[in-house]
């Protein structure tokens, strides 16, 4: 990554490999299946439907589920579920990913995607957090504007759900960037999708399991994650690749 003396060619400093045809049409279709404007809009449908209508049944729904049907997995699934969309794994995961490729491609760009998509996290998904303020389940209030992270602490920013969130942010920074700056198969890049899916789904059942989160957390994360990734992913496509 440091400036060669000799001058290396424009696929060399940064540009995306040449996806196969199959691969580009994969990534297309996920492109035009998910545009940003349908997901902002239905973040913002379910935030207002959290606030109000979906109110009562957050509250209804709202049961540590594992302890109630089988204590003996709570070990398992608290220790070992739980962690796999948490920052102590999934952003080792993505900076090797990002490491590795900025290595391979000679270009920094794949460590900036990376550093975009914890800053989308952090400052994206956690300004939702601090701005509507939802208490935790433990408090039992699935209001909006009553929590706080200067009152309660983690406790008080419920909403939307930052492990939802994450796994579909991080882990689906890592499948982009090994289907746009590695030569990965069509095969490969579609079973990355669908560990992504695979992932959020788990972050999904385990907090609503454990009783960690309204379920319109749940829901409310994984949009929230699926709407900075494809702001990312839009920008990567359209600013063109930078010489070092």
């Amino acid at each position: 990554m440091v400036a060669e003396s000799y001058v290396e060619s424009e696929d060399m400093i940064g540009s995306p490999s040449e996806p196969s045809p199959r691969t580009a049409r994969l990534q297309g279709l996920l492109l035009r299946a998910t545009p940003i404007w349908v997901l902002a809009l239905a973040f913002a449908v379910v935030t207002v439907l959290a606030a109000g209508p979906l109110r009562v049944w957050d509250y209804k729904l709202n049961r540590r589920w594992l302890y109630l049907f089988n204590q003996d997995l709570v070990w398992f699934v608290q220790h070992i579920l739980d962690p796999i969309a948490g920052q102590a794994v999934c952003l080792p995961v993505l900076v090797v990913t990002a490491i590795t490729l900025a290595r391979r491609r000679r270009s920094w760009r794949p460590v900036v995607i990376a550093v975009a998509a914890e800053a989308a996290f952090y400052l994206g998904v956690g300004s939702f957090k601090l701005l509507l303020a939802r208490p935790a389940t433990t408090l039992h209030d699935p209001r909006f504007f009553q929590g706080g992270l200067l009152d309660l602490g983690d406790r008080g920013i419920s909403y939307p759900s930052g492990h939802a969130a994450e796994a579909v942010l991080i882990y689906g920074t890592v499948a982009y960037l090994i289907a746009t700056y590695s030569s990965a198969s069509t095969r490969t890049v579609r079973r990355l999708w669908w560990a992504v899916a695979v992932i959020s789904a788990n972050s999904v059942v385990v907090s609503f399991a454990l009783g960690w989160h309204w379920a319109t957390d749940l829901v409310g994360g994984l949009l929230a994650g699926g709407l900075f990734l494809r702001i990312i992913m839009s920008v990567d496509r359209r600013v063109p690749p930078l010489r070092t």
